[in-house]
């Protein structure tokens, strides 16, 4: 009970506070300090170079629907049914509403709480209780109550505000996640739906050939009812055309997965699509291929920023456990009416009253402070490594798909020369077998050769266009203005607890390095992580 002195003399409860406030500014935040920064030197020679040397590519700002690049209508239409139908996008919305509910979770602890309650009892005294004995009555009596409870934990440490800086930074993460999701699926569309097109590719290259085996064939059966030719001609001519044949069942196989995986990617059942995805040529190669300026990439890889935002959560979360060796102060209070007569609850002299501060020490937990301390750090190093490995694979990515990018440019013009050449050849072994200059052997020899020249082609056709889409995917192309609304609000619900927003606009470093930086393994502990207060538990 507190007890407050009169006569100008100053109350416990004031003294009490005095001391909260003292002790409280002893409590240090967790400071991250700057690590060193990631300078992929080597890299950005590589990629000067080679944006030097293609004349597609440029440092304009890179697009955000970079599928439109192709002028392709279909992979366009897939795309924009992908954002709104895919179970992968839904299940990170899901995941960021979660997030949401835990930060509201954390910012309510923060505040005040006020609950009624009313109450309705019969009791009687046993007539062997102690009260009986010292004469008080044994009749059964009514009791009537009605009131309302408060209570609210001064927040002097920072323990719950660190919670809520950990709530808001995951709830930022997990807009990211949904971003990075977004980038995912556009990049999985876009590339499965060129896979399509190239078996499709494949499968009229295939088509063709079998007619021109059916040709050969019917030419060797000829000769051999002349007598000009033997057996062995129209048998090898009957065991190429099988040959094909089998290869065309194979193809079609694989065009079918392919359709049902674009149709799982839309979140459709198998064979939804197969009418909308008709055999169609693959699509151009774009001519232009903006791709941005090496800075841009910490701001455009939402991978990047969920990383940053784990990192500031782990940060907060070490700043909840210290603050938790510390005493926590809560005031209680409770205004209500209570009578044995229901009448009487309105009565002012049924009112009753309790006011006061309720004060927590944790003396000794067993070591459970200090291991949830160092539960925090440890978490804090995974999740620096976690972004430090995010950085280095969003430049591992980005020079692989331009090193791709320029060697199946280069590759595809050596496989046209081939295939022109392929295609004379066997237009010479026709004219000397027909003319009997030749053997069969030749024939097919330059047959197969044609269409191994046109599958390399049509294989490097596709390549190409599957580096475009790696290209992009690594830039982190796939979210527009619009799907910053998740990162945006998770950032404003972020600033209401008290942590800074991301901006990506900052994060741009000069060097063409992320600016956003992992810290080293020691660099969050507070400044006086050694000490801990009055209520430092026993380990």
């Amino acid at each position: 009970m507190v007890r407050v002195f009169r006569g100008g003399k100053p109350c416990r409860a004031a003294l009490g506070a005095a001391l909260a406030m003292a002790l409280a500014g002893c409590v240090a935040l967790p400071d991250v300090r700057e690590p060193e920064p990631v300078s992929p030197d080597a890299a950005l020679v590589s990629r000067a170079a080679i944006v030097a040397d293609e004349p597609a590519l440029s440092e304009e700002a890179a697009p955000s629907e970079w599928w439109r690049l192709f002028g392709d209508a279909t992979l366009s239409a897939l795309q924009a049914e992908a954002a709104e139908s895919s179970l992968d996008i839904q299940a990170a919305l899901a995941r960021v509403e979660e997030s949401r509910a835990q930060l509201g979770l954390a910012n309510a602890a923060r505040r005040p709480r006020l609950s009624g309650d009313a109450g309705y009892t019969r009791s009687a005294l046993s007539e062997h209780s102690p009260m009986v004995m010292l004469g008080a009555p044994t009749e059964a009596t009514d009791t009537w109550s009605l009131g309302l409870q408060a209570d609210w934990e001064l927040d002097l440490w920072g323990r719950l505000r660190h919670l809520a800086e950990s709530a808001g930074a995951r709830l930022q993460a997990g807009g990211f996640g949904m971003a990075a999701a977004r980038v995912s699926v556009a990049g999985d569309v876009a590339r499965t739906y060129l896979l399509l097109r190239g078996a499709q590719a494949q499968e009229a290259i295939t088509e063709e050939n079998r007619r021109i085996a059916e040709g050969l064939l019917q030419m060797a059966e000829s000769r051999e009812r002349n007598g000009v030719a033997t057996r062995f001609d129209a048998a090898a001519a009957r065991a190429d055309l099988a040959g094909i044949e089998a290869r065309l069942f194979q193809l079609v196989h694989q065009r079918d997965v392919l359709k049902n995986a674009l149709a799982l990617l839309l979140g459709k059942p198998p064979r939804e699509l197969d009418g909308r995805l008709a055999a169609a040529g693959l699509p151009p190669m774009p001519r232009r291929l903006p791709i941005g300026i090496p800075s841009d990439l910490a701001r455009r890889r939402p991978d990047i920023l969920r990383a940053e935002a784990n990192l500031r959560a782990a940060v907060a979360d070490i700043g909840a456990a210290t603050a938790d060796f510390y005493p926590r102060v809560s005031l209680t209070g409770g205004f209500g009416a209570q009578a044995f007569d229901f009448s009487d609850l309105g009565s002012w002299s049924s009112r009753f009253y309790a006011l006061g501060p309720t004060l927590y020490l944790p003396i000794f937990q067993g070591g459970r402070l200090e291991s949830q301390l160092a539960l925090s750090e440890a978490r804090h190093r995974l999740a620096g490594i976690a972004y430090r490995q995010t950085v280095l694979r969003a430049w591992h990515e980005v020079d692989d798909a331009l090193g791709a990018y320029a060697a199946e440019l280069k590759r595809h013009e050596q496989l046209r020369i081939a295939l022109a050449q392929n295609e004379t050849a066997l237009a010479v072994a026709r004219r000397g077998y027909q003319e009997g200059s030749a053997d069969f052997t030749s024939v097919l020899v330059a047959r197969r050769s044609l269409l191994a020249s046109q599958s390399a082609l049509a294989d490097c056709a596709t390549a190409s266009a599957l580096s475009v889409v790696s290209l992009y995917r690594a830039l982190g192309g796939g979210w527009s203005p619009e799907l910053w609304t998740a990162g945006e609000e998770a950032g404003e619900a972020g600033r209401s607890a008290g942590i800074p927003s991301i901006s990506p606009a900052k994060k741009a470093d000069g060097a063409g390095g992320a600016s956003a930086r992992p810290p080293d393994e020691a660099s969050v502990m507070p400044a006086n992580a050694g000490v801990r207060g009055g209520g430092r538990e026993g380990s």
